[in-house]
C-alpha cells in the first residue's frame, strides 16, 4: 500500500460529509464502530484505515454515480472512523 498520509490528504469530499464526520469523531468508539463497519474485530490503526479507505472509495463511487444503493449514514460513519483512526497513527505517519 502507498503512504497513508498521501492517501488521506488526497481524499476530497463534499464539505457537509466532512463536517458530519468530524462531529461524529467525538462519539467514536473503536471497539463498537469498527466491528459494525468492517465486520471484524479492532485491528491496528493502519490495517483498519486500509479497510476503511477501500469501503469509503466504494461508497464514494456509489454517491458520485447517484446510485439508489448509496447509504449516506454509512458513508458518514466510515469517514468518521477514518478520521478517528488516522488520529491514532504515530505522528510521522499522519496526514
Amino acid at each position: 500500500m502507498t503512504d497513508l498520509a498521501t492517501i488521506l490528504t488526497a481524499i476530497r469530499r463534499p464539505k457537509i460529509l466532512i463536517r458530519a464526520a468530524r462531529a461524529g469523531v467525538v462519539e467514536y468508539r473503536r471497539e463498537r464502530d469498527l466491528k459494525r463497519l468492517l465486520r471484524q474485530r479492532a485491528t491496528a490503526p493502519d490495517q483498519a484505515i486500509s479497510s476503511l479507505i477501500d469501503e469509503e472509495h466504494r461508497l464514494e463511487s456509489h454517491r458520485a454515480a447517484g446510485e439508489a444503493t448509496y447509504n449516506l449514514q454509512r458513508h458518514v460513519a466510515v469517514l468518521t472512523a477514518l478520521l478517528a483512526e488516522a488520529r491514532m497513527l504515530p505522528v510521522g505517519v499522519r496526514a
